[in-house]
């Protein structure tokens, strides 16, 4: 094993980082609410292997630089130079021309946070059924970026868009 330290960035994975630093669960906690459910093991052991720190932030809509500096800063490493990272805007737009309400055949609503189950797997798990052009809605009370990169990596298509503040319905179809 290195003495060298994990070195906390925007592509640092959350399960690395609290390997690394178990002692940042609390401070990722006291950062945003949507982090409390990494004291969920089943969902820290599935989520927290994928999730990047930049997708974290995303999801806990804080600015990226600032949570990793104060990440840096609880373990006494030194801050790091802003970096370009990935925003809600990349997430959230405009419907897309194969998004029709009508083939929405399958709605999970994750709000309630009480699966042992990623959201994605649930996801990945209805597509298999699905026959084209039908769509599946999730409901979060967060942007799901992970698993939406999750997502896009199987070929997947997505759209996010935020109904209010902690409400957000994501759409998932086959590519075609």
């Amino acid at each position: 094993m290195s003495d060298k330290p994990l070195q906390i960035k925007p592509s640092t994975k959350v399960a690395q980082l609290l390997d690394a630093y178990p002692e940042l669960e609390e401070v990722l906690i006291k950062l945003a609410p949507p982090f409390k459910k990494l004291k969920n093991p089943i969902l820290r052991k599935s989520v927290a292997k994928v999730a990047t720190l930049q997708q974290a932030a995303i999801v806990g809509r804080l600015d990226l630089s600032t949570m990793i500096d104060q990440l840096r800063q609880a373990v006494g490493l030194a801050p790091i130079e802003a970096t370009e990272a990935s925003s809600v805007d990349d997430y959230l737009g405009t419907a897309p021309n194969w998004f029709d309400a009508s083939c929405v055949s399958k709605s999970i609503d994750d709000r309630a946070g009480d699966s042992d189950e990623m959201a994605i797997t649930r996801i990945v798990r209805a597509l298999k059924d699905l026959a084209e052009h039908q769509v599946i809605e999730l409901t979060t009370t967060f942007l799901p970026a992970p698993g939406i990169d999750v997502a896009r990596g199987r070929g997947l298509r997505t759209w996010t868009v935020q109904k209010q503040d902690d409400l957000y319905k994501t759409y998932f179809t086959r590519s075609g």
